[in-house]
């Protein structure tokens, strides 16, 4: 917890204080619980008779550097009585909040410009078509963790009526006679069930929350322009999983995808070049099977060299038309399908690398496409 919770006894001893209580009064009283801060010097002179005669004080206490601390007490009568402890850092709550808020504005921005720059791209030939599945990609977890959030306002609610109905108890003079009434509100607003499944909400919202991240940057990195990017030694598997990440919304409802990956060395390369390789070749693919299909992705290493290859279940392409596919502005695809441009592009970044790109198709079977690229550039290249 990040409230301090404490319990005394009716006699002013402690009976409990957990870490948070601990620090609390170490940063905001001249001494802490361990020495000599007791009971009736942590609170005003009122609160602990007001606590006696109605079963709760509450109250705002300001120390030095502008700490000021919401507590609750309550009082329990029986068995010689009891006070219970509730401290809340204001401050804490507050910056807390203005982070959260800094944290939301900032993952807005970056995912606003990383749309802007895709949007502004010339050489994404199918941008129209990516930026629709990536904005699909990011609604469905913000989909579900909009409805976490509004199975969680419904729990609060339900949480804090029971609550209410234990302080209506503490402020009785006999508590025990309201234990029927606070069972039948347990059992009302089941919380036996929201106590289950507030963990699950929360796990899940994380895991859409982290998704949307991964997306945004993975969107960063295809979106880095060409002056900004020098050449290094990347993981070619790490890219081809952020181009997969992207465009998954493209290939998932009719691609069964298989990976061979093989044992590959880093390779010095441009990397978001690669990544646009990568993904005119896999969406070219998908496209290329139809209805339902697979799409196979190898990688492997031989000598001074890897080769990355894209195959696919699909239709094949006409011998007459592979040696036209790599043409500007050819393409097999329909009128507004595609602009012919994704190949060239591939083809003249691939060059770029002093690699190529092999064409293997045969009609009704499929076609494949081999990357090769050398592990290390030319000196005067790189």
């Amino acid at each position: 917890m990040f409230e301090g919770l404490l319990v005394f006894r009716g006699d002013g001893t402690r009976a409990y204080a957990n870490d948070a209580a601990h620090a609390l009064c170490r940063a905001c009283y001249p001494r802490d619980l361990d020495h000599g801060l007791t009971l009736e010097l942590m609170l005003p002179r009122d609160a602990l008779p007001q606590a006696r005669e109605a079963g709760h004080w509450s109250g705002h206490l300001s120390f030095g550097q502008g700490s000021m601390l919401l507590v609750h007490v309550y009082f329990h009568p029986a068995e010689g009585g009891s006070f219970l402890l509730l401290m809340q850092d204001l401050q804490r709550i507050r910056a807390y909040e203005q982070e959260l808020l800094r944290r939301h504005a900032e993952l807005n921005v970056r995912l606003t410009a990383a749309q802007e720059k895709l949007l502004q791209a010339e050489k994404l030939a199918s941008i129209g078509q990516l930026a629709a599945g990536v904005a699909h990609e990011i609604n469905n977890p913000i989909g579900y963790v909009h409805s976490n959030l509004g199975s969680l306002q419904e729990y609060l609610h339900s949480l804090f009526a029971l609550i209410d109905a234990y302080e209506r108890a503490l402020r009785s003079p006999d508590p025990r006679a309201m234990l029927a009434e606070i069972d039948e509100t347990r059992e009302r607003l089941d919380i036996d069930f929201i106590s289950r499944d507030l963990p699950q909400l929360m796990t899940e919202s994380r895991e859409g929350i982290e998704r949307v991240t991964r997306i945004v940057k993975d969107l960063k990195d295809f979106s880095r322009s060409e002056r900004d990017e020098s050449w290094k030694l990347v993981d070619i598997h790490a890219g081809l999983e952020s181009t997969l990440n992207i465009i998954w919304n493209e290939l998932k409802y009719n691609t069964t995808l298989e990976k061979h990956y093989g044992d590959l060395p880093p390779v010095e390369c441009l990397p978001s070049e690669l990544n646009q390789v990568f993904m005119n070749i896999l969406i070219n693919a998908g496209q290329a099977i139809g209805e339902r299909g697979t799409v196979r992705l190898s990688t492997g290493h031989e000598g001074d060299q890897v080769w990355i290859e894209i195959a696919d279940s699909g239709p094949g392409i006409p011998p007459e038309a592979v040696q036209k596919i790599f043409d500007p502005f050819f393409t097999t695809k329909p009128v507004g399908k595609g602009t012919g441009l994704g190949l060239s592009i591939s083809y003249g970044i691939v060059a770029k690398h002093h690699g190529r790109i092999d064409v293997d198709s045969t009609l009704g079977e499929g076609s494949r496409f081999r990357i090769v690229l050398p592990v290390r550039q030319p000196k005067a290249a790189a």
